[in-house]
């Protein structure tokens, strides 16, 4: 697979990585790019799907980003690791269950390398941490396929500020919570961007027809 990895030192406005992955998305349809994987962070931004609700805006006083993205109301902000991806089906098995597995073994695989259990929930896209038996979500996943290309991506939780979540009810599940991995484990997460890339590259293998 020819696919450029990207990576950002500096937060990223939303704005500015949707246009450019939109960019990459028609120039790859063209056959005039490359696939990519773009690691980045973003500036404090609440961003809603295709499918999110005003009813779960709980601070009325915040500005949402609505979106193309499939899923619901998020907040991304520094601390946070965000995957990007856009990423040609159009010759891999168009199976977008399967998809959206990889995406969801990638993020517990990469996890377990740091010694944390999480867990897929078929009724709640994302990936979760069973604290104490409440489940709390650790990571995001949003995709967008636009004629069997699929963007958009996922973000995870790493040291980000949990507060601004209060102000919405994240991914409009209401009753179970939000974390991040520094109140899981204390470990410093060495190269979990690179694990992350290589699992995805290797994982996107088993839709190869």
């Amino acid at each position: 697979m020819n696919i450029e990895i990207k990576k950002s030192t500096k937060p990223v406005k939303y704005k500015d990585a949707i246009n450019a992955l939109e960019t990459r998305l028609k120039l790859v349809s063209e056959n005039k790019e490359k696939e990519l994987i773009w690691i980045l962070e973003h500036e404090p931004v609440f961003t809603g799907g295709t499918s999110y609700s005003k009813e779960d805006i709980i601070d009325k006083s915040i500005n949402v980003h609505e979106t193309n993205r499939g899923g619901k109301i998020t907040y991304h902000g520094p601390g946070q690791l965000v995957f990007y991806f856009v990423i040609d089906l159009r010759n891999k098995k168009k199976d977008l269950r399967k998809f959206i597995s990889i995406i969801e073994n990638t993020i517990m695989e990469t996890l377990r390398e740091f010694k944390i259990k999480s867990q897929a929930d078929r009724k709640n896209i994302g990936i979760w941490f069973n604290n104490k038996g409440k489940l709390e979500k650790i990571a995001a996943i949003g995709v967008r396929i636009s004629k069997w290309i699929a963007y958009h991506g996922f973000s995870i939780n790493i040291d980000n500020n949990l507060n601004p979540y209060k102000k919405i009810i994240p991914c409009g599940i209401s009753d179970k919570g939000v974390t991040n991995i520094k109140k899981i484990s204390k470990q410093k997460l060495n190269k979990i961007d690179e694990i992350l890339i290589k699992k995805f590259i290797l994982n996107l293998k088993n839709l190869i027809v």
